[in-house]
């Protein structure tokens, strides 16, 4: 990450060029200062496990220091895991459960921005491979999601997502090519992904790259979303299909 290329994990691991610390330094801070690392993994080591209301103080003092930005009355439950912070910005009244990731890695992408009053519920993944996130206001982001860009994704205000959904903007392959799947970094695109405002996506609900939905769209549980979704609509089913309007 430090030379502005990889993005896959497993390169930077095998890279025999590097040391042990200039690996770990690539995944999780890329070109940070080593003065911020330091800081970083003391205030992580103190308190990111901290149990009870002691801990939750200690790091909603300790922990706004590691972002780009940091609003106020930000909630950092137990073992989050963070990489790249510097490249995360983080509104107010931001709740981040228990063992959530945060990863804006990238060589010159943005990173995450997420804005006022949003929830992201325990074990859920926000990451980035050189793409963008931005979760707007009053985002509710419900247990083990992931959500994926190596490209643009943004989901608008006031949208709900239901627990095991996946939500991806990139992470496509090149059927076309003779490079393993395994070897390609899967960063491949049809284009951004924007989720409305005001929508509801249902459990273990998929969106695959491209696949936008418009403002005030119901996505049924289990269901996968292929293609583009107009607003006020109701979408079921594997592929998802539209049933019925949702407009009140």
């Amino acid at each position: 990450m430090s030379d502005g290329q990889s993005v896959k994990a497993k390169d930077v691991l095998k890279d025999s060029g590097k040391s042990s610390f200039g690996k770990y330094r690539d995944l999780f801070y890329g070109t940070s200062s080593l003065w911020y690392i330091v800081k970083s993994e003391l205030v992580m080591l103190l308190f990111s496990g901290m149990p009870g209301a002691a801990g939750l103080l200690m790091r909603r003092i300790f922990y706004p220091h590691m972002f780009r930005k940091c609003g106020s009355k930000t909630v950092f439950g137990r073992n989050i895991t963070l990489r790249h912070a510097h490249k995360i910005s983080l509104g107010g009244n931001v709740i981040l459960d228990e063992n959530c990731m945060l990863d804006a890695k990238g060589a010159s992408n943005d990173g995450i921005t997420i804005e006022d009053n949003v929830f992201i519920g325990r074990n859920s993944i926000v990451y980035c491979k050189n793409g963008n996130i931005h979760l707007k206001r009053a985002v509710n982001i419900s247990s083990n999601c992931t959500i994926f860009s190596s490209n643009s994704l943004t989901i608008e205000e006031g949208t709900i997502i239901g627990g095991y959904s996946y939500l991806l903007s990139g992470g496509e392959y090149d059927t076309g090519s003779k490079t393993h799947f395994a070897d390609q970094d899967g960063i491949k695109t049809v284009g951004p992904l924007v989720v409305g405002p005001n929508c509801w996506i249902g459990a273990g609900v998929t969106i695959l790259d491209g696949a936008s939905l418009g403002e005030h769209c119901v996505i049924g549980a289990g269901a996968v979303v292929t293609k583009p979704v107009p607003a006020n609509s109701l979408a079921v089913g594997v592929p998802a299909r539209v049933t019925r309007s949702t407009a009140v």
